[in-house]
């Protein structure tokens, strides 16, 4: 090859592959590899209720997504059984290990059954947060919800003063789970200081809300002189026709929760005291505890007390209101 050609491909490759503003083509003998810019990855922070068919726990999704929306650098990832199942809750649970999600925020079933898999999330390197139902005997990181052994106290302590400290009080629980076994501790340690008050049976709901008729039902015939129900869960108020055989006339009924149709049974005295729960806050405060977690910031208690809402004729107006506000509408 003459000079004059060798200079000719010289300067051919030198405009194909130079560093000027027509750049490298692709494919030329070290170039950088082309990329695209990268969206941040958002956090993936798995909320377990209960069951997907408690209807309180729409309200955590509702505030875990509303939460996840104002950071925006989280996706809420929300599962659990179709129904209350401890083992489907485990699998679940297990599964959001498997996945490696970023955090992990649960209402246990039952808090004893779930520990060896909380605490393999951890060991995994996979914060854990509890809400509503804890599990005290694993290493989660923190516990949002009620102190509700507190919560039990005063339902026991709101039955006494309606009843002027006698009759006969039947107990609904579901049991298994740590916050509704808490609870009924509080109640009973509550009337055990009214010597005039009877508890003359304790009924397992076993978290079926549809079972709550027939329960109510069947005590009322066993007890006709029955004076209150407690209900340390809400499945009385979950529907209207859970209470329809009660006669408010001689039996009084003191229950958790506040959600519809909760507010109108206590308006027509079907109801006459309810707990409320922080029920948005299970949601967002999941999140917001996680999301600090990951950021180095733990909680300076394992335990936060969402504190608890007493509802009763004198004030539910007002507390509908801040409901509507909360909830949207």
């Amino acid at each position: 090859m003459t000079r004059a050609r060798l200079l000719i491909v010289s300067l051919l490759f030198a405009a194909g592959c130079g560093t000027g503003a027509a750049g490298c083509v692709v494919g030329c003998p070290g170039s950088p590899p082309q990329t695209e810019n990268a969206t941040p990855r958002k956090m993936r922070f798995a909320i377990i209720p209960k069951a997907l068919d408690i209807p309180v726990f729409n309200y955590a999704k509702l505030g875990a997504e509303r939460a996840a929306k104002e950071f925006g650098d989280v996706e809420v990832l929300w599962n659990a059984p179709a129904s209350a199942d401890q083992l489907k809750q485990k699998e679940i649970l297990e599964s959001y290990i498997t996945q490696r999600v970023d955090g992990i925020a649960i209402s246990a079933l039952n808090g004893g059954f779930l520990t060896d898999t909380i605490n393999r999330a951890i060991e995994a390197g996979i914060p854990v947060t509890t809400w509503d139902s804890d599990a005290p005997a694993s290493k989660r990181i923190a516990f949002y919800g009620v102190d509700d052994l507190a919560s039990g106290r005063i339902m026991g302590e709101q039955a006494i003063k309606m009843l002027n400290g006698k009759g006969k009080v039947a107990l609904i629980t579901s049991l298994g789970a740590a916050n509704l076994q808490n609870r009924l501790n509080g109640v009973k340690e509550a009337l055990a200081k009214a010597p005039g008050i009877q508890i003359v049976e304790t009924y397992d709901i076993q978290e079926d809300m549809l079972r709550c008729a027939e329960i109510i039902a069947t005590g009322s015939r066993r007890y006709p002189d029955l004076a209150a129900w407690i209900s340390v869960g809400g499945w009385p108020v979950f529907t209207r026709n859970a209470l329809a055989g009660v006669d408010s006339s001689k039996t009084k009924v003191i229950s958790f929760d506040t959600i519809s149709p909760a507010l109108d049974l206590l308006r027509e005295d079907k109801v006459q005291v309810l707990l409320g729960q922080k029920y948005f806050g299970w949601g967002s405060e999941s999140v917001k505890l996680l999301r600090d977690i990951k950021q180095g910031r733990n909680p300076a208690s394992p335990i936060i007390d969402s504190g608890v809402d007493i509802v009763t004729k004198d004030n539910v107006d007002a507390y509908e209101q801040q409901w509507k506000k909360m909830s949207g509408q």
